[in-house]
């Protein structure tokens, strides 16, 4: 699987400790990995992007790429407008992703914010990128109330437009996890139609990069290059 898209269903989830987990894995596998942002916002020049901080915690041999920067936190395509700086479209997504693709064992594309934000004033969305690279798109989902309608907007959103989901990943998974929560590990299955690929502790970011990386594929599922097992995870919470 040459690039995966990591899309998520909001913002704040986790879509960029969840894309640094999927970069660690597959380096410890020894395989060359490249991280894409297409479109950073509400960072100053200078400052660590997503796509950096991805690169930082999953090991010195990932390669974090961002195409384009705007200062404002909002979506890319206003980000853009507001800046006065051409946006970023679908097209230049898949150009850069495919471009990596040939040097690049694994190529992760990480989105801004849900799968439907406009990159450009001509509607383009990460959809629109995923579907130009015939690529598989994996949701980070939040663990708690509210999650399941989310989460099933989004994979019926992929559906709508010919993507399948290629599973779904909690991108925060509460130390201590309410009902709801709780209940989620198996409902979230059903209602995205799609597998529970794996759950990331809350403040796995915060980790020291060597522990990120010593820990990160028992996050995820073999699917993903881990070892998580949603079974054994279902019943320790249950």
């Amino acid at each position: 699987m040459g690039v995966i898209v990591v899309s998520g269903t909001g913002t704040e989830i986790g879509k960029t400790v969840v894309t640094a987990a999927l970069a660690a894995a597959a380096a410890a596998q020894g395989r060359t990995v490249a991280v894409l942002k297409p479109a950073q916002t509400g960072l100053a020049h200078g400052e660590s992007g997503d796509a950096q901080e991805a690169a930082r915690l999953a090991g010195s041999g990932v390669t974090g790429v961002e195409l384009a920067r705007f200062p404002e936190p909002l979506a890319p395509a206003t980000a853009a407008r507001r800046a006065g700086m051409a946006p970023i479209g679908p097209r230049d997504v898949a150009d850069a992703a495919a471009k990596l693709a040939t040097e690049h064992d694994l190529v992760l594309v990480e989105g801004a914010g849900g799968l439907l934000v406009r990159f450009d004033e001509r509607g383009g969305t990460l959809a629109d990128a995923a579907r130009l690279l015939g690529a598989p798109v994996l949701v980070v989902a939040h663990a708690g109330l509210g999650t399941l309608n989310a989460t099933a907007l989004t994979t019926e959103a992929l559906r709508a437009r010919s993507l399948e989901p290629l599973g779904v990943v909690v991108g925060s998974w509460p130390e201590v996890p309410d009902l709801a929560a709780r209940c989620n590990v198996a409902d979230l299955p059903d209602s995205a139609g799609a597998a529970l690929l794996g759950a990331v502790p809350e403040g796995s970011g915060s980790l020291p990069p060597e522990a990120f990386r010593a820990t990160a594929a028992r996050w995820l599922a073999p699917a993903l290059g881990g070892v998580w097992d949603v079974d054994a995870f279902a019943a320790a919470v249950r």
